[in-house]
């Protein structure tokens, strides 16, 4: 299923209208100092009212069955308003996990809840290096001789790793790298808070203890599974950090027109123009990448992957750009706690680190070119 133009306006309007009623400014910051890291009655209303957390489950498991492109608007929205909810967790990482798995099994236990926004989920797989490589993982998972297995290890970096419902563990096995289900609340595991620079994204750090895991698809198969979540997610990401590049501007081009030095706008003075015209230039760039590479995974070009990782260097580029010069625009006042514009800054600096930082995206976009 696909939207036309106009629905696609109607989707970002009205997902804008509600994080603006829902998620403004003072609501992010509470929920920073907060724990769990989200508002529960707004993930609840955008469940049900939106239903944004099955928009791009397949309707097979109870979701309506959209695709990336629509996907993409609501990341857009969200990275606008640096949305604190376990939507990228759930629906971008973990149900694309389950999705890329072919298991229709653990699609059929898992993604109805998920869809219903019942089910909050998480994917484990960097782990106190920070990268996602399967080849670098080193938790192991062993038979436990009834057709179940035992997990043992440690997994950093997991978005909303402390309050998942379910973990999707990437571990090693004899076969290689493969996924696997566990119960965040099953015996065995231990979920710490980790501080990292932003606040708004809660990330974790889960040890696991000889826990019991179902295998979700086949043995040793983790290593193409996660190739194909990482294409879906760094264009969920490269949307999202579009949507945050475009707010930079816009209060930047706000502030120059009402901040008034010397007797006259400071957007009428060149360095500020200039300044300005850049961060244009980087978002314009940015959304067209993100959207173009929405629009190949819908359309499943053989390209998708290229896409993918040019979309990700791209926006990751432009959204640190973007945050940097909206610090300098505002001047003094950009650099205080209590401005904005540092919130922005984290979250682009944090998304550009978070599947590995630039030089990992660029040798992925040469692997991805063939080079």
């Amino acid at each position: 299923m696909s939207a036309d133009d106009s629905e696609l306006r109607e989707l970002r309007s009205s997902v804008r209208q509600f994080l603006e009623a829902r998620s403004p400014e003072e609501a992010v910051r509470k929920l920073m100092e907060s724990e769990p890291r989200f508002d529960l009655d707004v993930w609840a209303q955008a469940a049900d009212q939106l239903r944004l957390p099955s928009l791009v489950i397949p309707e097979e498991y109870g979701g309506d069955g959209f695709g990336p492109v629509e996907l993409g608007v609501v990341l857009e929205e969200m990275g606008r308003a640096l949305l604190c909810s376990p939507f990228f967790s759930t629906v971008v990482l973990a149900a694309q996990a389950l999705l890329a798995s072919g298991d229709k099994g653990a699609c059929a236990r898992h993604l109805p809840g998920i869809a219903a926004g019942r089910t909050t989920a998480a994917l484990a797989v960097a782990e106190d290096g920070g990268s996602w490589d399967p080849a670098l993982i080193s938790a192991r998972a062993v038979p436990d001789g009834d057709g179940g297995w035992r997990l043992n290890g440690r997994k950093s970096f997991v978005i909303d790793g402390t309050t998942a419902d379910l973990v999707l563990v990437v571990a090693r096995t004899v076969a290689g790298p493969s996924l696997f289900a566990v119960e965040r609340t099953s015996a065995g595991v231990a979920a710490e808070a980790m501080e990292t620079l932003d606040a708004t994204r809660a990330m974790a750090r889960l040890t696991f203890d000889t826990v019991p895991a179902a295998l979700v698809g086949a043995d040793g198969a983790g290593g193409r599974v996660m190739a194909r979540v990482l294409d879906i997610a760094t264009v969920g990401l490269a949307a999202e950090q579009a949507g945050g590049a475009r707010r930079c501007l816009e209060m930047s081009a706000d502030y120059a027109r009402t901040r008034h030095q010397f007797g006259r706008p400071i957007g009428s003075f060149q360095a500020v123009k200039h300044k300005c015209a850049d961060m244009l230039v980087q978002v314009e760039l940015a959304e067209a990448a993100s959207r173009e590479a929405a629009r190949s995974a819908a359309e499943g070009t053989p390209d998708f992957p290229v896409a993918a990782a040019v979309a990700h260097a791209c926006c990751s580029r432009a959204y640190m750009f973007a945050a940097m010069e909206n610090i300098q625009v505002h001047g003094g006042i950009g650099f205080t706690w209590e401005h904005p514009a540092h919130l922005y800054f984290r979250r682009a600096k944090s998304s550009q680190l978070l599947f590995g930082g630039p030089a990992v995206y660029h040798e992925r976009l040469l692997d991805r070119l063939g080079i």
